[in-house]
């Protein structure tokens, strides 16, 4: 898996991540990484730019969440406890849309994968990127 990070600016300053190949047990610790560092460095919006990821594991979802509890300022689950982390998933899921993570550009098998497991409620899903990135206020 490749990740790339880069600045841009639509209503407010977003972090694109732009995630290629594969998101799975052995590259997701790498997304989570790229994101804490980047709220560590003063992100408060981030755009999952997913154009290029081939593929999405169950790690991969863990991963999209853990973003998400980050970027709201929430602890992250503890992730050697593989079955915790994936229930969180559902108490986060009733919170309602993410305000501060978007995804762009899914693949159709990615997207397949986010519909089953309701992450398309949890996240908004752009396929344009400008209209993306003016989607955050």
């Amino acid at each position: 898996m490749d990740i790339n990070i880069s600045q841009e600016k639509g209503s407010v300053p977003v972090t694109v991540v732009k995630v290629s190949g594969q998101l799975d047990g052995q590259s997701y610790q790498s997304l989570i990484t790229a994101a804490q560092e980047a709220i560590a460095g003063g992100t408060k919006s981030i755009l999952l730019d997913l154009e290029d990821l081939t593929f999405i594991s169950s790690a991969g979802l863990v991963a999209l969440h853990v973003i998400a509890l980050l970027v709201r300022g929430e602890a992250m689950p503890d992730l050697e406890n593989g079955w915790a982390a994936l229930r969180s998933v559902n108490k986060s899921r009733e919170s309602g849309m993410q305000e501060h993570v978007k995804l762009l550009n899914p693949r159709v098998e990615v997207l397949n994968v986010l519909d089953m497991v309701g992450f398309s409620s949890f996240f908004a899903i752009f396929t344009d990127r400008k209209k993306a990135l003016e989607s955050f206020s």
